[in-house]
């Protein structure tokens, strides 16, 4: 089965503009998302989707270097830009990651996978209830439904946000949620939604860079060492006051 991951990036952010260029102890946030996002063992391939604009050529140049595909397409139609970009990769499950998530378990995305190929759901995440920190964030779903979603989905909102269709409509598809006892064996992972890891505005990339800084990972940086740090150093404080921005479910 190809499990194919994408991971939707640009540099334009109405808070934090170029956010998935900005350096985390040497590298790039994206090419940090990138690297975690490849160690799941689940994952076949992993692709940077990103707009056509020049203003993403930077993209294009380092996600390449850090070893991803990378597809562009329509910076508007973020829908029709993931599904070309499954379609081009012959995806039979797509697993949707964000490029503002440089501390993105593996084990998280194994995880929901694993939910996805046991149950045959047709649409997986850990965030239809959340128990984890923002920024460990996934979704996955079937090629087969995703092809549904865009045929069906016509509304702006369901074409910039691309999982909404999947939400607004439960009795067309067969959802589930995977919760943070389900991902992780250790308690420091357990009930941690007040934590966000996710990187939005400056606040939040101040702890960012204050963890990788003060950790300097040479290989692999765990999610547990991570929170470790953060509740030792008492970094949850730096951006506990910004309000996550939703979408209508």
């Amino acid at each position: 089965m190809n499990i194919v991951t994408i991971i939707q990036a640009r540099m334009g952010s109405t808070r934090l503009p170029g956010k998935t260029m900005l350096p985390l102890d040497g590298k790039h946030v994206l090419e940090r998302d990138i690297k975690r996002v490849s160690r799941a063992d689940s994952i076949s391939e992993t692709i940077v989707a990103t707009s056509g604009s020049t203003a993403d050529d930077i993209i294009e140049r380092y996600a390449g270097r850090a070893g991803a595909t990378v597809f562009r397409g329509s910076e508007s139609d973020v829908l029709g830009r993931m599904h070309k970009a499954a379609t081009a990769a012959s995806a039979d499950v797509v697993v949707r990651i964000t490029g503002d998530c440089p501390l993105i378990s593996p084990r998280g995305i194994d995880a929901v996978v694993k939910r996805l190929r046991k149950t045959n759901n047709d649409y997986v995440t850990n965030t239809l209830e959340q128990t984890l920190p923002r920024g460990l964030d996934v979704e996955a779903f079937t090629y087969e439904t995703f092809t549904e979603v865009e045929n069906r989905a016509t509304v702006n909102d369901e074409r910039e946000h691309v999982t909404l269709h999947y939400r607004r409509n439960q009795n067309r598809f067969d959802l589930a949620n995977v919760t943070d006892r389900e991902t992780f064996d250790t308690e420091i992972l357990h009930g941690r939604d007040d934590l966000r890891l996710t990187l939005d505005e400056a606040d939040d990339y101040e702890l960012l860079r204050r963890v990788y800084e003060g950790l300097e990972p040479d290989g692999h940086l765990d999610i547990e060492d991570a929170i470790a740090y953060i509740d030792q150093e008492d970094l949850g404080c730096l951006n506990q006051d910004i309000q996550q921005k939703h979408t209508e479910d």
